[in-house]
């Protein structure tokens, strides 16, 4: 008797365990009524880095079958996903995303910022108030004290009762800390150590398998062995010639060519390890560790992954766009999703994972690029603007350094001088625009508490609007002419502006609930989060603007 009872006792035990596992992702129905909320096993969402729109085309007919090409077919893909503010930087990118909102609400104004009412400079995940864990540098002084709105991971442990775990892995501090919220927890690159760290906002030490994932030295190991192209050089016919003007030249050496000696690079500089495609490995690599140390999407509730490729942005802005380097990191990174999505077909299993890529940003064409090819480009000196416009000013208000920063295309002013000298503000700024618009490559400089009756085009002053946030941004907004940007280097580039290239990013929803399918209505990178808020039956983050695709959501 006493063994039936204890097989019965056995039954009903794992009929139970069995049930809680199926009924996050199916939910049993009864007359119509659901028993249990229908929601995927695990979220992963990938941002990668700098990638523009057309990388998914680009280099398509060389991608395989298991990476980009299983998200292209098999996803459902939002072909005119724009950004809907300006500056297009990479802490603004992966806030809005998450947040569902922009830098007017969630405060995340930039990498860096002017604090507009003490003068302070910022940066984003800036927290003097918590320390280092992994490291003894300060670059683990970092906190998402700054991100003033809830993420749809907050919001996905809020509904679970904190069940659901969350964790960010990137290189990039911000591209981990912010996508992770308020309530999960982030790992990030320390280049001075070559290991994955964190904070005590976080935890007062390391995990256990964060550790383990140090000691193997992964960072070391990538960089031994250089940087070849992965297959044969003649084959990348997409990009330019292997040693051109405009590529950046790592330390050593005196052309841009394959290969690179990564390992010497490295040994002159700690942060060149970023600039290969082996940022990336170590990233999915750092990934998969975490899936396995918390058994992430096995727990009977759904969990989060978030997953920053910072690699790509590096070597964007070191060589360009339209560099080999950039075609074999898109390569690269095509073999790494699938290895990747092979992972979680075998761990989670297939259909009950949801993912979605992204970017937050793209990347202009490099200024020498579009010059050996007749197109209009040109550098933007912000500094030399800088110094022109305080020399400007003073002449007429006999007052020194009125202007602290032009940064994030605005030009922020030294507001406890302006006040204790009494002087006009809405005048100076007026005396400003003057200057400002008789420079060439300056195709709109706005007052933005004058934004609604300036003469631009709307979208352009939308962006505005969404990007301009009182107490961290400048008071003045400057649009360049279409490919010109900020001088970050004589070689390579970088981006931040309204134009396409910079604001058309990718957007492909794939697996639990999606079918394959595609839009070319214009939607933002503002609308991810309430789309997953509304395929969860979670609420949305806190400041959300964005609208769900309803192509996507209604399934």
């Amino acid at each position: 008797m006493k063994k039936v009872f204890l097989s019965c006792v056995f039954f009903v035990s794992c009929t139970t365990v069995l049930f809680a596992q199926k009924s996050v992702t199916k939910p049993q129905v009864t007359a119509g009524v659901r028993s249990e909320v229908s929601r995927p096993k695990l979220v992963v969402g990938l941002v990668v880095d700098q990638m523009r729109w057309d990388y998914f085309y680009r280099y398509y007919s060389r991608y395989g079958n298991g990476g980009f090409k299983r998200l292209l077919n098999g996803g459902f893909k939002c072909e005119n996903t724009f950004i809907n503010y300006i500056p297009s930087y990479t802490a603004i990118g992966h806030s809005s995303i998450y947040t569902g909102s922009v830098p007017a609400l969630h405060g995340i104004a930039g990498n860096n910022w002017i604090e507009q009412y003490s003068g302070a400079k910022m940066y984003c995940t800036q927290d003097d108030a918590v320390n280092s864990v992994g490291t003894t540098s300060d670059a683990g002084k970092m906190s998402p004290k700054n991100l003033l709105a809830t993420t749809i991971t907050d919001e996905l442990r809020l509904a679970t009762n904190f069940k659901s775990k969350t964790v960010s892995i990137a290189l990039k501090d911000r591209s981990s800390i912010l996508p992770g919220g308020h309530t999960g927890e982030a790992y990030w690159l320390d280049d001075k150590t070559g290991n994955f760290i964190t904070s005590t906002f976080y935890s007062d030490k390391l995990p256990a398998w964060v550790e383990a994932f140090n000691k193997q030295k992964r960072v070391e190991a990538l960089v031994e062995n250089g940087w070849n192209t992965l297959y044969d050089i003649k084959t990348y016919t997409q990009s330019s010639a292997d040693d051109v003007a405009w590529e950046g030249r790592l330390p050593g050496k005196n052309n841009s060519s394959f290969p690179h000696d990564l390992k010497a690079a490295y040994a002159a500089k700690k942060t060149n390890f970023r600039n290969s495609p082996f940022g990336t490995t170590i990233t999915f690599e750092m990934a998969e560790a975490a899936l396995k140390a918390y058994n992430l999407g096995n727990n009977g509730v759904t969990d989060f992954l978030t997953i920053s490729c910072s690699s790509p942005d590096n070597v964007g802005h070191f060589y360009g766009p339209n560099s080999i380097e950039i075609e074999d990191v898109y390569l690269r990174l095509d073999r790494d999703l699938e290895a990747f999505f092979n992972g979680l077909d075998a761990k989670v299993g297939k259909n009950n994972w949801l993912f979605f890529i992204s970017a937050d940003h793209g990347a202009a064409h490099a200024v020498g690029f579009n010059q050996a090819n007749n197109i209009p480009s040109g550098l933007w000196n912000t500094k030399g603007l800088e110094k022109e416009l305080n020399s400007y000013l003073e002449a007429k208000y006999k007052l020194p350094e009125l202007v602290t920063d032009i940064d994030n295309f605005q030009v922020t002013f030294n507001m406890n001088r302006l006040d204790s000298a009494q002087v006009d503000f809405s005048e100076l700024k007026k005396y400003t625009i003057q200057l400002l618009k008789r420079k060439p490559e300056i195709t709109f400089a706005v007052d933005v508490d004058e934004l609604g009756n300036a003469p631009i085009p709307a979208e352009i002053k939308e962006k505005i609007a969404n990007g301009y946030n009182t107490k961290r941004s400048g008071s003045i907004n400057i649009v360049l002419n279409p490919a010109w940007f900020e001088a970050y280097a004589s070689t390579g580039t970088t981006h931040g502006t309204w134009n396409p290239y910079d604001t058309h990013i990718p957007l492909v929803f794939y697996g639990w609930n999606v079918k394959p399918g595609q839009t070319t209505r214009q939607v933002h990178m503002t609308d991810i989060a309430p789309t997953l808020a509304a395929m969860l039956h979670i609420q949305m983050p806190n400041a959300c603007i964005g609208k769900v695709i309803t192509e996507v959501a209604d399934k």
